[in-house]
């Protein structure tokens, strides 16, 4: 369980890696399941997993790695109690045991993976492709070095999570949700309703005065917390990345065609084709089936008699570079549409292989592309210039030069904003506008304090240095400064109250026999209609509340439920439920089964690692958990 992994797992690099684990190992882990097997043992050792153990450090960097993450979504630091409370230190603890577990198992089944094999999938990965589209190892190298990867540990990395892969593909190997639940869930997904509403605001609500100045008062005093000012930090920070320094490089027409006409192919969109592939024990059989196939009998048909479901022969829309066989690739894509090949000898055994659509491949011209190779030549030629000048930057920064300071002697432009909150807004509550998009700095500020030198942060392939400047602490404003918002927030909350009983009272009517057309013009309002929506709805002028609240009222039902932002309430009848008749050969239903298909494949291979888990042994030190989680504080 390195550092690194965990790391690289919010980012493309990691996509790499964990992606091969099918996704099983984030959301199926959350079920927990080991609770009575915390015990206490020394502190450097937070869990024991047959002959694996974490140690308290390493699991206290994989956590705090995912604590940040998590801290990045959200936009703003998470505490140690908030993450306890989304479960995040156990879903972390879980997932952390269950790789583990299967390292320790396919070290048990005596599960290999060569070298060869794993150096041929890095070979073959385009993210490592320099600018003719072959591998480049100048690029690997630089790439999972960012990610703090030498190139042993990388390749050791990858192997391992290889073997993860063939223990999750033979445990999910058939997984099939039954026809009922996907039946059950496609009346729930494709429910249509139909309703009539009422839209009830400020007008409806009648005159408001202005409230008394003891009354405004007393409303600021309750609600004080939330006209507080927010604390704010000045900070500076300089970007270096590819894509920043690359604005600095000119390429040429010259240039750039070469790079072009090396990578058309790949620059274009390929020719893809509906590929399915059957493989038989021997020729012999292959062709005794291939000979049923062209008398009528059809290729589904066949396979079903051999026992084989869809996921074992359909290959679904491909592209030929996608088939990891030449020879089923090159037998697929020599055939027209609707053809079933001779027998072909592929890596696997002799195979039958059909294809059904075809959709031609687009070659792009070198002006409709020019523009995308440029920019990806001179960013390409400005990742050697990064760490160039991140050692450059360090020695600036070493020598007691602050962010600003150091960026300007080296020609850079660094960026000072005068006032953040930790939502990244200023004190006129506009979002600050020159962070670029997906850089975390504000919350990264916010853990720091001035005068202290801070690590940088890697972004976009390369690297942000940042100085907090100043900080104005978080204060309660008087009621002086405020009073216009107060007065406003007191008007909405006079005028929700207001409106929240007039729909109330409208609602009891409809239910003793009135209508709501005869209700709503009695209030001013008019009535709307909505028709044949389902539960996902976007629709202009209704409010999602409103289709939520359809949703959970019957045929001819009256309910309400407030709109958008204070003032404004919804009273509605629902008066049309529809469910659709189910195609289970439709698109939307191919989909829905997938879904679920990998929802069945996260819950079998959870047990089955809960089960192994349980084989090997597993041993957690409660109190060096908590002391990393924050628990015992």
């Amino acid at each position: 369980m390195l550092r690194g992994i965990r790391k690289a797992s919010s980012n493309w690099l990691g996509k790499i890696v964990m992606a091969v684990v099918m996704g099983v190992l984030i959301v199926s882990f959350a079920v927990w399941g080991i609770a009575d097997i915390f015990k206490g043992f020394g502190q450097s050792s937070l869990a024991t997993i047959g002959k694996t153990e974490i140690s308290t450090e390493q699991f206290r960097q994989i956590y705090t790695e995912k604590l940040q993450q998590l801290s990045r979504s959200f936009g703003r630091p998470l505490t140690p109690e908030q993450a306890r409370a989304f479960g995040l230190d156990r879903q972390v603890l879980q997932q952390t045991i269950a790789e583990a577990a299967l390292d320790e198992q396919a070290r048990r089944m005596g599960l290999a993976q060569s070298q060869d094999e794993a150096m041929r999938q890095i070979y073959s990965d385009p993210n490592f492709a320099g600018l003719g589209g072959k591998f480049d190892p100048a690029r690997f190298q630089a790439t999972i070095r960012q990610f703090g990867y030498t190139e042993q540990r990388y390749l050791a990395e990858r192997r391992r999570v290889g073997l993860r892969r063939q223990i999750v593909g033979a445990v999910s190997a058939g997984a099939e949700p039954p026809k009922v639940l996907i039946e059950a869930l496609a009346r729930f997904q494709n429910e249509q309703r139909s309703m009539e509403f009422v839209k009830l605001d400020a007008a409806q609500a009648g005159t408001i005065d202005p409230p008394s100045p003891e009354a405004l008062a007393a409303y600021f005093e309750d609600h004080k917390t939330q006209f507080r000012a927010p604390e704010y930090r000045k900070l500076s920070f300089v970007v270096i990345s590819p894509e920043e320094i690359g604005k600095w490089t000119e390429v040429s027409d010259e240039d750039a065609k070469k790079v072009f006409e090396q990578r058309r192919d790949q620059l274009g969109t390929p020719e893809k084709r509906e590929v399915s592939q059957m493989f038989f024990p021997n020729e012999g059989e292959a062709q005794a089936a291939r000979s049923r196939i062209t008398s009528g009998t059809s290729f589904d048909d066949v396979a079903k008699e051999r026992n084989l479901n869809l996921a074992d022969v359909d290959l679904g829309m491909i592209a030929k570079n996608a088939i990891i066989d030449p020879a089923i690739a090159d037998a697929a894509f020599s055939l027209q549409s609707g053809e079933v090949s001779q027998p072909v000898q592929g890596r696997f055994g002799v195979a039958l292989v059909k294809v059904g659509k075809i959709e031609p491949g687009v070659t792009p011209t070198y002006e409709s592309v020019a523009a995308q190779v440029k920019k990806e030549i001179a960013t390409e030629r400005a990742r050697a210039k990064v760490n160039e000048i991140q050692n450059k930057m360090e020695d600036e920064r070493s020598g007691g030069a602050n962010v600003v300071e150091a960026s300007q002697k080296l020609g850079l432009t660094p960026v000072t904003i005068e006032a953040v909150d930790r939502s990244g807004r200023t004190p006129d509550g506009q979002p600050v506008a020159n962070i670029p998009r997906g850089l975390d700095v504000v919350s990264q500020a916010f853990n720091s304090d001035i005068g202290v030198d801070n690590e940088p942060i890697q972004f976009a392939g390369g690297y942000v240095w940042y100085d907090v400047l100043g900080i104005t602490p978080s204060r309660e404003r008087s009621l002086d400064e405020v009073r216009s918002q107060v007065e406003a927030k007191w008007r909405e909350d006079q005028i929700s109250s207001k409106l929240r009983t007039k729909a109330t009272e409208m609602v009891q009517k409809v239910e003793q026999g009135g209508t709501l057309a005869a209700e709503a013009a009695a209030v001013g309002a008019k009535v709307e209609t909505a028709t044949g929506f389902r539960r996902d709805a976007s629709l202009s002028g209704v409010p999602s509340a409103a289709i939520t609240a359809a949703f959970r009222t019957p045929k001819d039902g009256v309910t309400q439920t407030p709109g958008t932002g204070g003032s404004e309430w919804i009273v509605l009848r629902v008066t049309d439920v529809t469910v659709p008749p189910i195609d289970m050969a439709s698109d939307e239903l191919k989909k829905l089964k997938e879904t679920l298909q990998r929802a069945l494949t996260d819950e079998q291979v959870a047990q089955y690692v809960t089960k192994i888990e349980s084989e090997i042994g597993t041993s957690i030190n409660a109190a060096a958990f908590a002391q990393v989680t924050g628990a015992n504080n």
